[in-house]
């Protein structure tokens, strides 16, 4: 096997095995080094996303929805299922077999595109050199004529709450608990915090959520933020925020239990858990990554530093995915990797960072893109605000699904879409609708023209985009501007 490839890749990931794949359709002999490793010791390929984020904290979403569907929800359709009960063992081997067959298919499309799969923990120690160590101790030393590094992120530890695997976990932990907890804690009100959190109260935990910012999801608008939180608390979730974490104490014995002191507005509190989970977020994973000789620079954070086109100071030598600024989104590696092989093939491929959409997959799912009223209004925009509840939405009605709403913000003289946010059933797919239409420049007047298929959710949208401008059919028209 020779060790000279065109271009090596560390991390198989989003960001790094879709920039392997892409490389490779374009005729560069590539590599992609992954160390991941399963529960039977064998290497697998996808990384956090497909192995302990995104895959299978949607998967344990799925199960638990459908369990406080078949409890709560089945009789207001006239549907009789008497106590319903839940396996967590077996939900839990549902979840990793949607991961095997999932990392299984990466390995399938690496060998489809030609993409040589090696083993190892990889290590940039020069310009072009990449070493990898494998399991077993021994190494091998890569050529290459660039590299591209998509190495991940992994969970923050914070000094109050130190990990113990077992009654205090990060959200790894979280997605093998064989019990359902009664008393469930959460640090930190984010992405993962919410979905986790709502994964264990749909199945009967009395959840707790500890944030020490003042205000519920900063980054969202703050109607929808709002509206979400009075959702989410009526579903069980005691989010208590402005709530700082200042320790913690293990309780001894065979069943072991966590109490949590922080401090709040009241001052010094104390809350028991079963089992805490630790979610306040992600850092990257560069540490022993790179060798300093080589001179690759990181910023006070320890991301990786690099251009637009994802290019770090050294010229072979490319980052992508969650080592490098922005959000930590899987779709945004994906594009940062795609972007970085046909650079490196000559194209002049983009990615527009101004486009990159967020969801939380809560139930309803909370998505947003663009701007948000706050971010408008500080910016001195003149702009239109087009909202519709689901509630009014036809489809939702039918299906019983109805909280929420789809706002939409407009430039008020030229009427181009600048932001979409949305909390309700199936918000992501109905926010990549608006996605699209931005990407295009479009104006509310362009959704507003367009057939939308009836029923269907995406009505929502539509109405939102007609109310914009004054011309919603099925609510009430209020003012439109700010």
């Amino acid at each position: 096997m020779s060790n000279e490839y065109d271009v090596v890749v560390i991390g198989s990931g989003p960001a790094g095995y879709v920039a392997a794949i892409r490389c490779a359709q374009l005729g560069f002999k590539t590599a992609c080094i992954e160390k991941w490793l399963n529960k039977e010791d064998k290497t697998v390929y996808g990384g956090t996303c497909l192995n302990v984020g995104c895959i299978p904290s949607k998967a344990l979403l799925d199960s638990s929805h459908k369990f406080v569907e078949a409890q709560e929800h089945f009789s207001a359709h006239g549907i009789s299922v008497g106590k319903v009960a839940i396996d967590v063992p077996a939900m839990i081997a549902r979840k990793d077999k949607v991961v095997d067959q999932l990392t299984s298919g990466i390995k399938g499309l690496f060998t489809a595109n030609k993409v040589e799969g090696i083993e190892g923990t990889g290590k940039v120690v020069g310009a072009n050199k990449v070493t990898v160590t494998s399991k077993d101790g021994s190494q091998q030393e890569l050529t290459a004529k660039h590299i591209v590094i998509a190495a991940g992120s992994v969970p923050i530890d914070i000094p109050p709450t130190p990990i113990d695997h077992e009654t205090i976990v990060d959200s790894t932990g979280a997605l093998e608990f064989q019990e359902v907890p009664k008393r469930l804690g959460v640090i930190g009100a984010g992405v993962i915090g919410l979905e986790l959190g709502s994964v264990w109260a749909r199945l009967g935990s009395q959840v707790t959520v500890l944030e020490a910012l003042d205000d519920f999801l900063p980054v969202v608008d703050r109607q929808i933020a709002k509206e979400s939180m009075k959702i989410l608390s009526k579903q069980g979730l005691d989010i208590k925020m402005g709530s700082r974490v200042t320790g913690s104490k293990l309780s001894k014995g065979a069943k072991k239990t966590v109490t949590v002191e922080y401090t709040d507005k009241d001052g010094e509190q104390t809350e028991t858990f079963d089992k805490l989970i630790v979610a306040v977020g992600r850092r990257p994973f560069t540490e022993s990554l790179l060798d300093a000789s080589v001179g690759v620079e990181l910023d006070e954070r320890g991301f990786i530093k690099v251009d637009e086109q994802c290019a770090t100071n050294i010229p072979s030598i490319f980052a992508a995915g969650d080592v490098v600024r922005g959000p930590m989104l899987a779709h945004k590696g994906m594009e940062e990797g795609v972007m970085v092989a046909e650079r490196l093939a000559g194209k002049k491929t983009q990615v527009n960072y101004d486009l990159v959409p967020s969801v939380i997959y809560t139930h309803p799912e909370i998505a947003w893109i663009g701007k948000n009223e706050e971010e408008l209004k500080e910016a001195g925009v003149d702009y239109n605000v087009g909202l519709f509840p689901f509630v009014a939405n036809g489809r939702a009605l039918a299906a019983n699904d109805v909280d929420g709403m789809v706002k939409l913000l407009a430039d008020a003289k030229t009427d181009r879409i600048l932001g979409c946010h949305i909390v309700g059933a199936s918000a992501a797919d109905l926010l990549q609708q608006i996605v699209i239409a931005m990407e295009f420049s479009a104006s509310a007047e362009d959704i507003g023209l367009t057939m939308f298929s009836h029923p269907a959710l995406s009505e929502a949208v539509h109405e939102a985009a007609l109310a914009a401008n004054g011309h919603a059919i099925h609510i009430g028209n209020r003012k439109r501007r700010k």
